[in-house]
């Protein structure tokens, strides 16, 4: 699928970002993780849509402005009545390491699926690619969740390609048994992987990066990447990328997946090949790691 005609939709969960300072007052940003990758996305291509549920709230008419002024698409954004967004705190170490604190358990973005609201199949309609992640699945509640498997499986039976990101966060899941099992459903029903190989190690219990790379294997799942942080991301394929250079300094490892995800996706929709997917995702990825904040543009911040 060349970019003149993918239609990429990425679905999750998008919310205010706080950023606390020591010296001056803390910014407000907007910042979600697939919606990092749809951002990122969108300054490279058009043809970007983020599908969620936001509120008739000044703070969700915010983040709709901030989709707009990256050029990601709200006409999949579905409008709760009572709802409003999440919000999360983040801060960081001397080494760019993240710990963040969230007030999204009332989150608008979870009503995804209510019979109230459009359907999920209705919003995938007329997209050539998915992508979401393991927050956009945990975010929901075990019916919704059905649902999005079931629009998942209407999709690529009608043609489209799924991309997922398990993006695993032990907080969000109350069972790491369920956890397991939701995600190798996912892993089993798409067709580009996007693995972290710290999540994978952690969720699955995979003893090293090769028997991840087995592990997908058995799903039939060989297209993608297995993100290996400053060492370097490795093909679902088997193909390696060395990083020639790394960062001097690493100030945030806010969205370092994402925004790889983002690269890696637009160069591999674009016919590519893995190898130049992965240099894509790798170079954009240090970059960002060197600000501040989940979505930064020419070296500058998100507001």
């Amino acid at each position: 699928m060349v970019a003149k005609t993918a239609k990429i939709g990425c679905l999750g969960e998008v919310m205010l970002e706080l950023i606390p300072s020591q010296t001056t007052a803390a910014q407000l940003g907007v910042a979600g993780d697939t919606y990092n990758t749809a951002a990122y996305l969108a300054r490279e291509r058009s043809g970007i849509e983020y599908i969620t549920v936001l509120g008739k709230d000044g703070f969700s008419d915010r983040i709709l402005r901030h989709m707009a002024s990256y050029n990601v698409g709200t006409s999949r954004v579905v409008t709760h009545p009572v709802a409003i967004p999440g919000l999360y705190a983040i801060e960081t170490n001397d080494e760019g390491e993240r710990r963040f604190t969230y007030w999204r358990d009332q989150s608008a973005a979870r009503r995804l699926g209510d019979d109230d609201l459009p359907s999920i199949e209705r919003l995938l309609s007329g997209l050539t690619h998915l992508f979401y992640s393991g927050i956009s699945l945990a975010i929901l509640s075990q019916e919704n969740r059905e649902k999005l498997f079931q629009a998942i499986k209407a999709f690529r039976d009608d043609g489209g390609v799924v991309a997922f990101d398990s993006n695993y966060r032990p907080h969000l899941w109350n069972d790491p048994d369920l956890a397991r099992r939701e995600m190798e459903r996912a892993w089993r029903a798409c067709d580009i992987g996007l693995p972290s190989v710290d999540d994978e190690m952690n969720l699955f219990g995979d003893a090293n990066p090769e028997a991840v790379l087995k592990r997908f294997a058995g799903y039939g799942l060989i297209q993608g990447a297995l993100k290996r942080g400053e060492v370097g991301p490795i093909g679902l394929d088997g193909s390696v990328f060395e990083p020639s250079e790394l960062p001097d300094q690493v100030i945030d490892t806010t969205a370092a997946g994402d925004s790889f995800n983002a690269a890696f996706l637009s160069a591999f929709i674009d016919g590519k090949g893995t190898n130049a997917a992965l240099q894509a995702g790798h170079t954009l990825a240090a970059h960002v790691i060197c600000h501040k904040g989940a979505i930064i543009f020419d070296g500058k911040e998100s507001t």
